[in-house]
């Protein structure tokens, strides 16, 4: 019976199981993923999981713990130098699982098992979603009701304000237009005059000029010929 055995036997007796669970912790702290079975590939996460969690804590204590389990002392290094300088800020889930189908031969259920923080092309993934993501908090349209509200009272302020300008402008120009015009009026009303005067003295003078056509001429006195002494003197002789 299996009364309280809540891990898998992988059917290999306990050195072996843990010799193999070694090696391949090992060789994922080294490359950063593997491709195994999905059964050994849920045995190395909870095998290795705690190994990280304490490679955050880098103390000779907790290097001798690991090295115990791993026997490996490249490993230990690479673990304790660079996987916990990434992991520093996560609290889990170091390690994920991705289904990769079936294996032809005997038909077993394959998967990759890797690192999570040394997935570059996830990452960068990741930093775009997040930067494209439209997320909104409760009470959001409100908000924008009332931002939009504050922009409609805001531009009918500066329109009444642009009105006022306007109109006392209008009312600084309209007294210099009444001026002009009232300029204007005076000088058509001048050449009006003007105007009517030289119309009236043209009929004076055409009658003035009329009288003198009217008057007789007087006639000159006739000059003494010089023939009339001439005749006397005959009556004479």
């Amino acid at each position: 019976m299996r009364h309280k055995k809540n891990f898998n036997h992988l059917s290999r007796t306990s050195a072996h199981r843990k010799a193999m669970l070694s090696n391949m912790a090992s060789s994922l702290i080294m490359h950063k993923r593997i491709e195994t079975t999905t059964a050994k590939a849920k045995a190395l996460k909870r095998f290795l999981e705690p190994l990280i969690t304490r490679s955050k804590d880098d103390t000779t204590h907790s290097r001798r713990v690991v090295f115990s389990y791993l026997q490996d002392k490249e490993a230990v290094t690479e673990l304790f130098r660079e996987v916990s300088a990434k992991v520093a800020d996560r609290p889990g889930g170091y390690t994920r699982i991705i289904r990769l189908g079936n294996r032809l031969g005997d038909n077993a259920d394959i998967c990759l098992i890797e690192l999570v923080d040394f997935n570059e092309n996830l990452l960068a993934e990741k930093a775009a979603s997040k930067k494209s993501s439209s997320r909104r908090r409760r009470g959001g349209s409100k908000k924008k009701v009332e931002e939009g509200a504050a922009v409609e009272t805001a531009v009918a302020e500066e329109v009444v304000s642009e009105e006022a300008v306007a109109e006392e402008t209008v009312t600084e120009e309209a007294p210099a237009e009444d001026a002009v015009v009232e300029e204007a009026v005076a000088e058509e009303v001048v050449a009006e005059e003007a105007v009517a005067e030289e119309v009236q003295e043209e009929p004076v003078a055409e009658a003035a000029v009329e009288e003198a056509k009217e008057e007789p001429v007087a006639e000159a006195p006739a000059e003494p010929s010089e023939e009339a002494p001439k005749e006397d003197d005959k009556k004479d002789a």
